[in-house]
């Protein structure tokens, strides 16, 4: 089974070669990285691992954490497939039919942000409609006005986010986390404007 791991890690040489070595030590076998956000000296970086037999993930997220400035931020299942899909690779699916780009991209952003669900909603007086969403969003959602890529309070299971979407709004939400960083929010809003420019064309 396949986890995935978001560690915040000293950006100097070396670093990821120490967790690296710490994950193989605990018996974890890095199948794919990617750099989530650097700041203030450190990266942020989601690791996908597959264990060995026997393995359990937190003898992966101990190794780690000994090390110098590592820490853990999260580690959980990764049901989506054994690879991180690239925002390059989500662009390039929406060109293909960019008539369905703006559903298309809900369907993806579950992969490219490893999140649990995407939904697409409309604001339509009180309440909202959902125009598309991927099979495990909720119904229903309470949320106020959405100007710029939000985190939301989210509730006990998901955290989300929200960003405005050429007068929809489309959220998402990761279960138990982490909390959406502010280069994921980014993200988000550059491939919503790069939706609505495709299915224009």
């Amino acid at each position: 089974m396949p986890y995935l791991m978001r560690v915040e890690l000293p950006d100097v040489p070396g670093s990821l070669g120490r967790v690296a070595g710490a994950i193989g030590e605990a018996g974890g076998d890095i199948e794919a990285i990617e750099i989530v956000e650097k700041r203030d000296g450190f990266a942020v970086d989601d690791v996908l691992l597959e264990m060995a037999p026997g393995t359990m993930p937190d003898s992966v997220v101990s190794a780690c954490s000994i090390l110098d400035g590592v820490s853990v931020l999260w580690i959980n299942r990764y049901a989506a497939g054994g690879n991180l899909f690239l925002d390059l690779e989500v662009v390039e699916s929406l060109t293909e039919d960019p008539s369905t780009a703006r559903d298309r991209l809900v369907d993806l952003l579950p992969m490219a942000f490893k999140v649990d669900w995407a939904a697409r909603i409309r604001p339509d007086g009180d309440t909202v409609k959902v125009v598309h969403a991927t099979d495990a969003a909720p119904s229903e959602f309470d949320l106020g006005t959405i100007s710029s890529p939000t985190r939301l309070p989210g509730d006990e299971v998901y955290v989300e986010c929200a960003a405005p979407f050429a007068g929809d709004v489309v959220l998402m939400g990761r279960r138990g986390g982490p909390e959406f960083l502010d280069s994921e929010l980014a993200r988000l809003e550059h491939l919503l404007g790069l939706a609505i420019t495709i299915s224009r064309d």
